[in-house]
């Protein structure tokens, strides 16, 4: 069917020569206060996942121990499981500057020994991050010492002699950006203390391949790689792409080219530990002459043997061979599927794994059916040759392009999944953690933005490349296709596309009617109608040379999948303050605005801003007038911060990057939406702060691990970060920050007032159940409460209490341990202590009162803390030194509630009522104990004296009357949760039990509640009369009996 599609073009717009740029000044000479990141450690940022694997470029098992493997992610670190991939933790957090790896080796000798080189090597033109050099670690992954290398960036194969772990080699493919002597083979026999560089072509050309001949390991096979990247194209192939041999352990090498292609691109190369003669290549070069290549005589000559598409197509992104340990006629070439040859290479079948794009692959030498795979997926493991794989859905290392978030609540947070789909996520559930149940597929594609009215996000709008845009109506789960022009554009030559669009093409909804979208190429599209009709309203607002809109990939293969697109629109944002008022950034270094809807634009490029691109635009929450733009050149090999702001709409702008490490950028900067000039800004390797609007930045990393940040938002007082290989991140309550502004003053204690916080219910994992893997992080569970303390309180007592409104203290709080508590199934939980470290620390009040009395060693099926208390205003206060800080707080309803303050009240008499006759169980089964323990006491006295042998006797019969007592209000034979199914509840569990139908996150108490409550009051006030009776009656009898004993009476109070 055709679909014709209205396009309404602006006919006129105002937009003065690229050339014209707005006047720029050098950064604000503003001296740098102290900072002391230390001194927020106390606040920590938690990952809500998705656990859906991301890019994996480098993998590795352990030879003699199938459960222990290695996986790293392009830009997520280094992962490591110990149950073949069931579940899988990160080791590098901590130790490694940068989390993109290139390629991991374990020692075959000593598996202890690993050497991790950094740097993915299947590089993209979108989502590539550089590494430092070589890690290496001699206690299997638990601490790790950089060896070197660091200016390499990008590191292709690692390979360690199988007797001397002190034997290692590296093959660099060196800067994918621009020139490099950084790059070539290097070579070390001290462990990495010392490196040589024992081959070399040229600065342009790197190694992309290196095999070593484990039966004879002076013999190496290595790859070199001629190539480059700019922001419009990969270029991959030259005279330096060639396959080299050495047979003196690396000291020297020859050219062994003998039938290969003479224009070759990129290169793998494999040796059979099966045959050692034998080596096969997977060799970019034209059609017809590329494919594999194999050796049967150690690399004299080559043969052709297969130009299979799957094998061979996009090489720049892959061209990886692998030959199978035990079989010499099996070979695998990594590519969009993972092949595999079993004739020698000469024809392939496609091995099915859980995710597309393969990238590494280790074999067990000992078992050829052990193997791991990495992929664009993460990593996963295979016992049986590849029919079945371990889950990928247990790594959260995704790659997110940009962060949006919801008004619901819980809100949730969108993006999209380098090499995945989009992703709406929760962000928390009331349950143990966020799991594969609180995400869904969003609209669009990987590279999404992701669009919708933040308040009702029905209709979902989502990018994805090529300009590619659909509506997702979750009502129906139906996908529409709105784009503007609907064109592949898949291999074509940007500059014969009508529209030129980003990977990464930027789709917003305008924050004053967000039934207006805007979606942006080398122009600015806007709808009013869901995009069945799309208006232009720019002209190109990019440099617009065609020069640089040529084939994207050369001079063999064409790269045209989008990310090569060049002078697009990268970055949109209308002006929260001002309707209408856009502003728009290129990937080529431009900024314009338009205060007009687009009917017109003016360019306010920073003078002197070279080629770059635009990665975002913040306008102020505070200023209309005052935006920052955080830009960069990493794709022209330059890696400086660029950062820049503007109070007069861009007539003239300020540099701001004072502060930002050296090789790091700056890619998103937000400004708090409570206190102006308090900006946070997302970089290349982790996470800043401004507390003067920029004038200087300091490094906040806290708990967040090094990787790039790509995106920021604030939603409810919450700063939400997408990061591309460690999945979506939050750091809640931003108080502290804002209210110390990076000072804390001189007081001994401070207590910052939190956000209003949501009474949610949470689930807590039992201590039963240890470890869950795959869990995204909930918030902590109840009022977050941030102080500083001037010291660490090591031998003082610091002490927080809540109170209600009228100053009532509901529950208290100490940094001391209670040495006097005891632990016994069933029991109630130990006392919370709060953090006393220097500087901010941050504790949850849960919303409960204290702690209900118990009865030592009695298992109550039940739960001793106490209720939860209704939303309201509440006050905190902590006391150290003598020194008090105080702060008023409010406890909000869960917006999805419909109930009324009468409702919380009732709940509240309610619980306090059922808690008021616990208390009242657990003093008089304790006191009745006490009287029970004395009898016995005084039983054991007189039990050798005749004249004592009645009162013994009566001391006896008391005491079975107070086990049957006792028997009536608590069940002592139960042990465990199990031993409930067993041995029938008593009274105080029926009490704990209608209680917690009733302490539930709906307060509306049910009648049935009521009724078994009134019962079970009955039940409690004929056993408090038998105990009454027993003490006013049998023990006051008791008790004269022994008056003529001269023994005290027996207490009962």
């Amino acid at each position: 069917m055709k679909r014709i599609f209205t396009l309404l073009v602006c006919t006129l717009f105002v937009l003065p020569p690229v050339s014209i740029a707005q006047k720029s000044k050098p950064s604000a000479a503003v001296p740098a206060p102290a900072f002391n990141a230390d001194l927020y450690k106390g606040l920590k940022w938690r990952n809500i996942g998705p656990f859906r694997g991301g890019r994996s470029n480098a993998v590795s098992g352990v030879v003699g121990n199938d459960q222990v493997y290695y996986t790293g992610y392009t830009g997520g670190g280094l992962w490591k499981t110990t149950d073949a991939g069931i579940e899988w933790r990160n080791i590098s957090d901590g130790f490694f500057k940068t989390g993109s790896v290139g390629d991991i080796a374990v020692s075959e000798a000593d598996p202890n020994v690993i050497y991790v080189g950094m740097g993915e090597h299947a590089v993209r033109g979108v989502m590539t991050s550089y590494g430092d050099g070589v890690y290496k670690s001699v206690d299997g992954g638990k601490t790790w010492k950089n060896m070197g290398l660091e200016k390499t960036r990008h590191i292709s194969d690692v390979v360690i002699h199988p007797t001397n772990p002190d034997i290692v080699y590296v093959a660099a493919q060196g800067p994918v950006h621009g020139p490099g002597s950084d790059r070539g083979i290097y070579k070390s026999t001290d462990g990495g203390a010392t490196w040589k560089k024992v081959l070399y072509v040229d600065e342009n050309t790197g190694a992309s391949s290196l095999s070593m001949d484990k039966t004879n390991p002076r013999i190496l096979y290595a790859a070199t790689w001629q190539h480059r990247r700019y922001p419009w194209k990969v270029e991959s192939g030259g005279a330096g792409c060639s396959i080299w041999k050495s047979t003196d352990g690396g000291d020297t090498w020859t050219k062994i080219n003998e039938g290969l292609p003479k224009l070759m691109g990129k290169i793998g190369v494999s040796v059979s530990p099966a045959n050692p003669n034998r080596v096969y290549a997977i060799v970019e070069a034209e059609k017809g002459k590329d494919g594999l290549y194999r050796s049967d005589d150690g690399g004299k000559k080559w043969n052709h043997l297969s130009s299979d598409q799957n094998i061979t197509s996009r090489s720049w992104y892959y061209m990886e061979v692998f030959a199978d340990p035990q079989n010499a006629d099996v070979v695998y070439v990594l590519n969009a599927p993972m092949m595999k040859s079993i004739d020698g290479g000469r024809t392939f079948q496609n091995v099915r794994v859980g995710h597309g794009d393969t990238h590494d692959l280790w074999i067990n030498p000992n078992n050829n059916q052990n193997m791991i795979l990495g992929d664009d997926g993460g990593g996963e493991v295979t016992f049986n040759g590849g029919r079945s794989w371990s889950p990928l859905n247990n790594q959260p290392t995704a790659q997110f392009y940009r962060v949006n978030v919801d008004n619901l609540f819980p809100f949730r947070v969108y993006g999209g999944q380098q090499d995945n789909t989009s992703m709406v996520i929760k962000s928390r559930n009331n349950s143990f953690g966020i799991t594969g149940q609180d995400w869904f597929e969003g609209p669009g594609c990987e590279s999404a933005y992701i669009a919708f009215d933040p308040n009702n996000p029905v209709l979902m709008y989502g990018g994805c490349y090529q300009g590619n845009i659909d509506v997702l109506d979750t009502r129906t789960n139906e996908r529409k296709d709105i784009m503007q022009y609907p064109s592949t554009n898949l291999a074509y030559r940007a500059k014969d596309m009508k529209y030129r669009f980003n990977w990464n093409a930027p789709l917003i909804a305008s924050p004053h009617d967000p039934t207006t979208i805007y979606h942006a190429s080398n122009v600015v599209f806007k709808t009013t109608n869901g995009g069945i009709n799309w208006q232009v309203i720019s002209p190109d607002l990019t440099r617009n040379d065609t020069t640089k809109q040529q084939q994207g990939g050369g001079p063999i293969t064409n790269e045209g999948a989008g990310g090569e697109n060049y002078n697009t629109i990268y970055y949109l944002i209308e002006s929260v303050h001002e309707k209408g008022v856009l502003y728009a950034g290129s990937d080529c270094g431009l900024v314009h605005i338009s205060k007009d809807g687009g009917a017109s634009w003016q360019n306010i490029t920073p003078a002197g801003l070279p080629e770059c691109m635009i990665h975002s635009i913040e306008v102020s929450p505070h200023d209309k007038a005052t935006a920052y733009i955080s830009a960069s050149r990493y794709k022209f090999n330059d890696y400086s911060n660029m950062t820049y702001k503007t109070t007069d709409y861009g007539k003239s702008w300020t540099k701001i990057s004072t502060g930002v490490d050296a090789d790091d950028f700056i890619k998103v900067i937000r400004e708090d939406k409570k206190v102006k000039d308090l900006l946070y800004a997302g970089a290349e390797r982790g996470f800043y702060v401004s507390f003067n609007g920029g004038a200087n930045w300091n490094k906040l990393q806290l708990n967040l691990p090094v990787v790039p940040v790509t995106d920021l938002i604030i939603q409810g007082n919450d700063l939400v970060a997408s990061t591309a290989g460690r999945s979506f991140w939050i750091l809640d309550d931003l108080s502290a920050i804002q209210q110390a502004k990076g000072n804390f003053g001189s007081s001994a204690v401070k207590l910052y007032q939190p956000k209003p916080t949501v009474r949610y219910p949470a689930i807590t994992i039992p201590e039963w159940m240890g470890n869950i893997p795959g869990l995204g992080m909930n918030p902590m569970d109840g009022v977050v409460l941030d102080y500083y303390l001037k010291e660490k309180a090591d031998t003082n007592t610091v002490r927080l209490e809540i109170l209600d409104a009228g100053g009532k203290k509901i529950r208290s709080f100490t940094n001391k341990k209670d040495e006097n508590f005891k632990r016994f199934p069933g029991g109630p939980p130990e006392p919370a202590v709060i953090p006393s470290e220097a500087g901010v620390n941050r504790f949850a009040w849960d919303f409960r009162t204290e702690t209900l009395p118990a009865i030592d060693n009695a298992y109550v099926y039940g739960d001793y803390r106490g209720h939860r208390v209704a939303p309201g205003k509440y006050k905190a206060r902590i006391t150290y030194k003598g020194e008090t800080s105080e702060v008023d707080f409010e406890i909000t309803q869960d917006p999805n509630l419909k109930v009324s303050p009468a409702d919380w009240a009732a709940q509240q008499q309610f619980m306090e009522q059922v808690e008021a006759r616990l208390a009242e169980i657990s003093a008089a089964v304790n006191t009745m104990r006490k009287v029970k323990k004395q009898i016995e006491n005084y039983n054991d006295l007189l039990k050798d004296r005749a004249e004592a042998k009645d009162v013994v006797t009566s001391g006896k019969e008391l005491i079975k009357k107070i086990d049957k007592w006792e028997e009536n209000v608590v069940q002592t034979k139960q042990k465990n949760f199990q031993d409930v199914i067993n041995f029938p509840s008593k009274l105080n569990t029926e009490f704990f039990a209608v209680r917690a139908v009733a302490d539930t996150h709906d307060p509306r108490v049910t009648q049935g509640a009521r009724d078994r409550f009134t019962d079970l009051e009955k039940q409690w006030s004929a056993y408090k009369e038998q105990m009454n009776r027993l003490i006013s009656t049998d023990i006051a009898n008791y008790n004269k009996q022994y008056k003529e004993f001269n023994i005290p009476a027996v207490i009962t109070n």
